[in-house]
């Protein structure tokens, strides 16, 4: 072999191999409906409007999946809610965030575009599109479980803000699938296997949290008028419930401190590794290495 036609295998081999890098480390991008949101299918080609931190204009919702290297895996997945008081979505601080975090203990993580019921002119309600999207999510992930590695007994939901209003809308039911449905991804199962609230609004808690209620970490600050509330509320009900829950109020902190990455407070800084623990003390990421 010449040493051009050496050279030239050399670059064909170190692109082919970057291509693969690249490929591992572009997240996948799945519309919830293949042909738009039921009802809604006309509008599933608008564009969405995208800023430095936040996202909005959502007609054709979708799940962006963040995989965990295989060897890391622990076979559990998480989909990542943002808030944004549903006028728009937090999407950088609240789900990519997040779901690099995931990812970094070994869990696979989907962050949701979800429909915006309070933005100007939206025709959507919290009831009915935002919790159809929230369901379809659920069922579309679990679909997913064998190609991406996945246990579909651990699979949870994450919600910020408006997002755990959102989580609210599977938390609680049943969470079965239609047999008889003619889209096999409607006969799965939408009940998450646990939740992750960090600082819910209110719409989020139940008169009653019913005893299949998925185990619980709660998290907010206490100066936060909006939403320190629901986790004290939240907390009392699943204790009354008898169902596994972990509740951390700081004293300070106030609303939307997101994963504390950028905040001054020690507290803040330092509480991921509270959900990593818990993660770890549930069984549901069994492989992580606990914080001492």
């Amino acid at each position: 072999m010449s040493t051009y036609t050496r050279f030239l295998l050399q670059t064909f081999i170190c692109s082919l191999f970057l291509a693969t890098a690249l490929a591992q480390d572009t997240p996948q991008v799945i519309h919830l409906w293949p042909n738009g949101a039921p009802g809604y299918e006309n509008r599933r080609n608008e564009p969405e409007e995208a800023k430095d931190y936040y996202i909005k204009n959502v007609h054709n919702p979708s799940i962006t999946v963040y995989l965990p290297p295989k060897e890391k895996a622990t076979g559990a997945a998480v989909v990542i809610c943002p808030g944004g008081g549903f006028r728009l979505l937090v999407y950088n601080s609240e789900g990519v965030e997040p779901a690099k975090y995931l990812n970094s203990i070994g869990i696979a993580a989907i962050i949701l575009k979800y429909r915006l019921f309070r933005e100007e002119g939206s025709p959507y309600t919290l009831e009915k599109e935002i919790k159809q999207d929230a369901y379809r999510a659920m069922r579309l992930v679990r679909s997913h479980a064998a190609d991406w590695n996945i246990d579909t007994a651990r699979v949870g939901i994450w919600g910020f803000s408006a997002g755990g209003e959102v989580v609210a809308q599977v938390a609680y039911a049943s969470g079965a699938g239609d047999p008889q449905a003619k889209d096999p991804v409607d006969r799965l199962n939408s009940k998450p296997s646990f939740q992750i609230l960090v600082y819910p609004g209110p719409l989020g808690v139940p008169e009653q949290v019913p005893a299949n209620a998925p185990p619980a970490f709660l998290i907010a600050a206490n100066e936060d008028e909006c939403c320190s509330v629901p986790i004290v509320q939240l907390l009392q009900r699943y204790r009354a419930a008898k169902v596994p829950v972990e509740a951390h109020i700081f004293a300070n902190g106030n609303h939307a401190f997101n994963m504390g990455y950028r905040s001054n407070l020690q507290s803040l800084k330092a509480w991921p590794p509270l959900l990593t623990n818990w993660l770890a003390d549930s069984n549901i990421s069994p492989r992580v290495n606990k914080t001492k």
